[in-house]
């Protein structure tokens, strides 16, 4: 008896809904850093992002500067990114981070390098990252699927909401 493929997992945007969800303003870190009160009590407008978007980004300054021997086998990368929920929340991760840091003239772009490029860009050309099995030039025939989930049984989900709510009220 022969073993049936599973269908190739459909993209689900909804995954993503959240990333345009939050501006900038909205990020604890960025409110509490007081940039914006200070560029507004300077008479100075807040700078205007260098890309629109996150395949701006990628296209025009990631990929060009980012510079790397693909193998297809120890790394890899895909032509087709997009294609890959995990690749867009890093990519996207990564745009954000930099529009925020290339403001700080003394070691932003250090700061991006070391503990936001370095590290996404590791585990995305990683031959366990999310581009397995795909190489430079084609996209997967068999992409990764979601790890596995089970639901969680009723009486435990209803105890963490209990405990959860107990820590929101007693502070």
């Amino acid at each position: 008896m022969s073993e049936r493929e599973p269908p190739e997992p459909e993209f689900d945007e909804r995954a993503f809904a959240e990333l345009d969800r939050f501006p900038d303003d909205d990020i604890p870190e960025l409110a509490e850093s007081g940039d914006g009160e200070r560029r507004a009590a300077s008479g100075l407008e807040e700078p205007a992002q260098v890309f629109a978007s996150v395949e701006e980004f990628v296209q025009r300054y990631l990929l060009e500067m980012y510079r790397r021997a693909v193998s297809g086998n120890d790394t890899t990368w895909c032509a087709e990114w997009w294609r890959h929920p995990e690749a867009i929340v890093r990519l996207d991760a990564l745009w954000r981070a930099w529009e925020y840091l290339r403001l700080d003239p003394a070691t932003g772009i250090s700061v991006w390098l070391r503990d936001h490029c370095d590290f996404h860009m590791r585990v995305l050309l990683s031959a366990d990252g999310p581009f397995k099995g795909c190489t430079p030039d084609a996209h997967a025939s068999r992409p990764l699927r979601p790890l596995p989930c089970e639901a969680m049984p009723v009486e435990l989900r209803e105890r963490l909401r209990s405990a959860s709510a107990g820590q929101v009220e007693g502070g």
